[in-house]
């Protein structure tokens, strides 16, 4: 655990890491900026094992890499600490120029040997995102070989064929790709650990604040970067507090004793919105709910009634009402914002119409199946709303309440009927979710490839192969039509019934200016923020 400086301001909110009482409203400080947030997923800072939401943020915010992408257009990619770079003929190395003149944290100068060492380092390492960049041909055994330092401030990232340009630059916009400091953490080093077990609570970066303290499920203080090579942040501090209840966030909000709530429900957010005090920033996530139907159930194999389910989801009420705009309506696996994404919702409750089309396939009294549902508010909240809206067709769903462990246990052992789930991109390239909806390159029980259609037993070879060469397409025009084309496909017929993306709202105390909610999970950003 980071032991750093005295805190003086963390001390003054102690109160709230356990969600106690406090008897008197205690304003934040100007310099300050407070949040109340569920954090208890995470189990790292060392940005080589972060793959978690809660430490994917704190670390978009006290990190920078390579290359990132502006997040009010995320087709256009630009360079942070690489100054260039340049595609080989033959498309399987990228050589990148590292940006003269930028600092560490530590006032380390930043080189191309930091860069090299911290891709090489996540390769070795071998925690879970480091499939991200394994997915090149970089193995333990070769990463030495493939990612290399040609000079002070250049090095070339090598792979094993010519992927699409933009599906790498992507792959290095991810929490993996972040660099790190690589004299300090070498200095921490012990046994051959990469300086892993110290960077796993420590910190080693450049972006524009620096991580002074985590406490697991209390807290993590983050702390103004003296060396950040841009724009300096207006908070010196950042604060984010482990508060697990929803209401508890909204209290804390109205007195004034946190300045952002992040967890807030749709009661919650309805009661606010009479509070002069707050106000509310949106943004579309790249999570998508979607109903997973398992093939190998004897109905719903039936493509004549997967498509009658898709016309049994209330999706407007669900969005409207059980959410309260929480998410919103979207029917393709590509989320909005990303290369390709088609944008199409074409089904609505339509009762008749699925009667018609259960007819069609054989079962005009309809069927029993099973659900299996997160015990959470919000999946517990759209399970029972579709429960009922299937049961107008004959179709009767057992719920089958279960904790999230043990859902998708049993859905990553193809043992379930219907699966209600959300699935999110790991990087900002459509391949992310084309590979999970549209890929199974082995559809075997024992198959390694345990991809979404993998898990649903939805055997595809032909879309398999277009979902391979969109991953190569160097084009991007004609790649975002492949994407276009492979989501069309899907929505006509697939085992899947897409219903929405998630629309995050933070409640933010009216005084509070500069709040990014961005398109991913790591890049909800606070370094413009400002008080008034």
């Amino acid at each position: 655990m980071l032991t750093g400086k005295s805190l003086v301001a963390v001390a003054a909110f102690g109160a709230l890491a356990l969600g106690t009482a406090v008897p008197v409203a205690a304003a934040t400080p100007k310099n300050t900026l407070v949040e109340a947030w569920t954090i208890d997923d995470m189990i790292s800072l060392d940005p080589a094992e972060v793959y978690e939401l809660s430490a994917s943020e704190v670390l978009g915010n006290t990190y920078q890499r390579l290359v990132a992408y502006d997040l009010k257009d995320v087709s256009k990619i630009y360079g942070q600490i690489a100054q260039s770079w340049k595609v080989s003929a033959d498309g399987k190395t990228i050589s990148f120029t590292i940006r003269p003149g930028l600092k560490f944290a530590s006032g380390d100068p930043i080189t191309a040997a930091d860069a090299v060492f911290s891709l090489q380092r996540a390769v070795k390492l071998d925690k879970s995102p480091a499939f991200i960049l394994d997915q090149f041909g970089l193995t333990k055994a070769n990463v030495d070989k493939m990612v290399v330092q040609t000079g002070p401030m250049s090095l070339d990232f090598h792979m094993d064929k010519a992927y699409a340009p933009s599906f790498v630059l992507y792959c290095l916009t991810s929490t993996v790709g972040m660099v790190v400091d690589k004299k300090l953490v070498m200095s921490h080093a012990k046994d051959g650990d990469l300086g892993y077990n110290w960077l796993k609570t420590h910190y080693a970066g450049s972006g524009p604040f620096e991580i002074r303290q985590w406490q697991p499920n209390q807290d993590v203080v983050l702390e103004r970067n003296p060396n950040y090579s841009g724009k300096k942040p207006a908070m010196k501090m950042v604060i984010y507090r482990h508060v697990p209840e929803p209401s508890t966030q909204r209290l804390l909000l109205q007195k004034g004793d946190v300045d952002v709530a992040r967890n807030l429900g749709a009661d919650d957010i309805k009661t606010l919105k009479s509070d002069a005090n707050v106000k509310f920033e949106k943004g579309t996530k790249g999570t998508i709910y979607y109903l997973g139907l398992n093939q190998k159930n004897k109905y719903l194999s039936n493509p004549k009634v997967d498509e009658a389910l898709k016309y049994l989801v209330p999706y407007k009420s669900i969005a409207d009402t059980i959410m309260g705009g929480l998410v919103k309506v979207h029917q393709t696996f590509e989320p909005d914002g990303m290369l390709g994404t088609l944008d199409k919702n074409p089904y609505d409750l339509n009762v008749a119409k699925a009667k018609e089309l259960l007819k069609e396939a054989g079962y005009p009294d309809g069927f029993k199946v099973t659900m299996d549902v997160r015990n959470t508010q919000d999946i517990t909240g759209m399970a029972t709303a579709i429960q009922q809206t299937m049961a107008e067709a004959g179709i009767k769903v057992e719920l089958i309440p279960g904790s999230g462990k043990q859902t998708l246990t049993k859905y990553r052992a193809r043992n379930h009927d219907i699966y209600i789930g959300v699935w999110g991109p790991d990087y900002q390239d459509p391949n992310s979710n084309a590979q999970g909806f549209a890929s199974n390159p082995d559809n075997a029980d024992n198959s390694q490839n345990k991809t979404l259609a993998w898990r649903n037993a939805w055997a595809i070879p032909d879309l398999t192969k277009e979902t391979d060469a969109a991953l190569v397409q160097p084009d991007p025009a004609k790649r975002a039509t492949m994407y276009e084309d492979l989501q069309q496909k899907v929505l006509d017929k697939s085992p899947y019934v897409i219903m929405f993306q998630q629309v995050e709202v933070m409640g933010i105390r009216k005084n509070v200016d500069g709040v990014i909610v961005g398109p991913s999970f790591d890049n909800n950003l606070v370094s413009g923020v400002v008080k008034h």
